[in-house]
């Protein structure tokens, strides 16, 4: 085991900048990975085809209120987000209680989250079979509600190896 990343916790500056390119790329890839969806659901949205009726939403498709759960999702996001902001910072000022407080509470968040868009899911007047708009949601959604599971899970971890 090396001394400066096992023992010290620290890094050679070739690991640090490595390190800090690896997040900076997995970010990107992550930002690129939603801009498909939101692409294809534009697409669709501003330039709707023959197939599905020259209009959006389709014919027979009635979406959600979006001043209902997804207003109310956007803002358990927001509310996350600043929640492991404030833990980080806290830890980083040594004050691991509020720290720990903060991830805490971001994990909440990221349950009450992931059970909404279930109830959403169940409550959904359309299938994922209901051809793009279905798909295009349902894809969009899902691979969202994963990315909050694993980010809570993460963040989980982290909380156990703060406290």
């Amino acid at each position: 085991m090396r001394v400066e990343s096992g023992l010290l916790g620290l890094h050679t500056k070739l690991v640090e900048v490595g390190l800090r390119y690896g997040i900076k790329l997995f970010i990107v890839s992550e930002v690129l990975f939603f801009v498909r969806f939101f692409w294809a659901f534009f697409h669709a949205r501003l330039s709707p085809n023959v197939e599905v009726g020259g209009v959006w939403p389709p014919v027979g498709i009635y979406p959600f209120n979006k001043f209902g759960v997804p207003l109310l999702n956007t803002a358990t996001l927001l509310r996350s987000g600043a929640r492991v902001t404030w833990a980080h910072h806290a830890t980083q000022l040594g004050n691991h209680t509020s720290g720990f407080q903060g991830l805490a509470i971001t994990i909440v968040l990221g349950v009450y989250f992931t059970v909404l868009q279930g109830i959403e899911y169940m409550e959904a007047p359309f299938r994922i079979a209901d051809g793009s708009y279905g798909r295009t949601f349902f894809l969009a959604t899902g691979f969202h509600g994963v990315h909050v599971i694993i980010g809570s899970t993460f963040i989980l971890v982290c909380l156990f190896r703060l406290h």
